[in-house]
């Protein structure tokens, strides 16, 4: 069992390791600048225990590739493949994993986890209807509504007998059929055989393309089935096709049965990841073990650096501060319970969710900030990043959000800020009724204590 970890500082700089890889971090005036239309504009700066710097740990997205180009607001107004909404298009729809049709039955075995199905079973599935919900929140001010079509996974080919329901059949094809059309699918074996087998991921999102209501802006399509995209893939977790308005995740490798298989730390899960100690602790293990399977680095009180922010109980009214006393305060327990794994899994689905479609509001990965609009490039690291949107991301949906009900010329110098102020207050108010509401759950109690200490700060009561 993994040692307790005691949290006593955070971190809400780079780590150690970013230096090495040539990340270099954009500055406070550049940050500033990328969340304003004009340079005419204004911002505030926004504390660093609200929204604290990427943490790039060995292994992580920028860590491989340092380099990423940046996206500030006014590079996103510029866009030229990026789709406005408009009042004709704007409704976000959610298609919910299909049916399995009567004579395919056996495709239900592909979404159980190997040699851990009847443990895995006990487990209840996370609701879509739930993920809506957070949708609806996240991208609060757009219509969210299920897909009216219903889908249904098929035999893709027409035999003389009926298919095999043996779990070592693997059929080359499958199909996914609407009310419409019928699209193939291409399936292959897993390679690493934790699930039977797995659905190709530009398929599915070619099948969610041909789909897309007249009224849509965007289209997530959700499956539960593992998913790869190339040949070298083990697996993948989602993509979305921005330019399309498409986005497609899976819930499968989510599965918090499969923690332990992924290495995903729970303990050092968002908030916790910015634990001063633990971002050391990976820096370390990673230097003393280059070229071998990394060991977890033990850790140590003394290995919090002195620009580490200040002690956890001392500052509790910043918002990364209040969001790691939630994540402590629930039981390790509660999380083990049939009820807290899926509100754990669920957590997943909506931070994948939310991550995906912000692509097709035109929003690459970010650069600047811990962020839900962030690279991942393991489960690991997806643990590790937050659920909200950082200063520039968000002033980039709230002109996405905003922008359809103001002429032309309000644009050209800006949205009036008292309206994106509004917008952003009634978002985050949307997101903490959410969160109250599965407060069991640590990221979503985590995430609401960060809301409640972001309202404070930007939008206090009146006296």
């Amino acid at each position: 069992m993994t040692p307790r970890c005691e949290h006593t500082a955070l971190n809400f700089s780079v780590s150690a390791a970013a230096q090495k890889v040539g990340y270099s971090r954009a500055t406070l005036q550049q940050r500033v600048s990328a969340t304003i239309a004009t340079v005419l504009r204004k911002r505030k700066v926004v504390p660093d225990n609200s929204f604290p710097a990427p943490l790039v740990l060995p292994g992580d997205d920028l860590f491989l590739d340092p380099g990423h180009p940046a996206q500030g607001l006014r590079s996103w107004l510029r866009e030229e493949d990026r789709n406005e909404v408009t009042p004709q298009r704007n409704v976000i729809y959610v298609a919910a994993p299909p049916a399995v049709d009567t004579d395919f039955e056996f495709l239900h075995s592909w979404t159980e986890p190997q040699n851990n199905e009847a443990r895995a079973a006990t487990i209840p599935i996370p609701c879509t209807q739930d993920v809506m919900e957070y949708l609806a929140a996240f991208y609060h001010g757009l219509p969210v509504r299920s897909l009216p079509s219903k889908l249904c996974f098929a035999p893709w080919d027409s035999p003389t007998k009926k298919p095999s329901k043996s779990k070592a059949t693997i059929p080359r094809y499958i199909a996914i059929n609407s009310e419409t059309e019928s699209v193939r699918i291409r399936t292959r074996r897993s390679k690493d055989g934790i699930y039977t087998a797995q659905l190709n991921l530009d398929d599915l999102l070619d099948a969610a393309i041909s789909i897309l209501p007249d009224d849509a802006y965007a289209l997530l399509l959700i499956v539960h089935h593992d998913l790869y995209e190339s040949a070298d893939d083990e697996f993948v977790c989602g993509r979305a096709y921005g330019g399309s308005r498409v986005a497609v995740i899976s819930s499968a490798r989510y599965h918090p049965i499969l923690d332990g298989t992924h290495n995903v730390e729970r303990q050092h899960a968002w908030p916790a990841s910015h634990c001063a100690a633990y971002m050391d602790a990976c820096c370390k293990a990673s230097d003393d073990a280059p070229n071998r399977p990394k060991k977890r680095a033990k850790l140590h009180a003394s290995d919090v650096d002195a620009s580490s922010s200040s002690l956890l109980r001392n500052d509790i009214q910043s918002p990364m501060h209040a969001a790691l006393n939630a994540h402590i305060s629930l039981s390790e327990s509660l999380v083990s319970s049939t009820s807290g794994s899926t509100l754990l899994w669920l957590t997943r689905l909506c931070r994948t969710a939310s991550h995906e479609l912000g692509h097709c509001f035109g929003m690459d990965h970010c650069v600047y900030y811990a962020c839900s609009m962030q690279g991942s490039a393991s489960l690991v690291e997806d643990a590790r990043q937050p659920p909200y949107l950082c200063p520039v991301d968000l002033a980039k949906l709230l002109y996405a959000v905003t922008r359809h009900i103001h002429d032309d010329t309000a644009i050209a110098t800006g949205i009036d800020e008292s309206t994106l102020g509004a917008a952003s207050e009634a978002r985050y108010r949307a997101l903490l009724s959410f969160c109250d509401a599965r407060a069991k759950g640590h990221l979503f109690a985590a995430y609401g204590a960060w809301i409640r200490a972001r309202l404070a700060q930007d939008f206090p009561p009146p006296l």
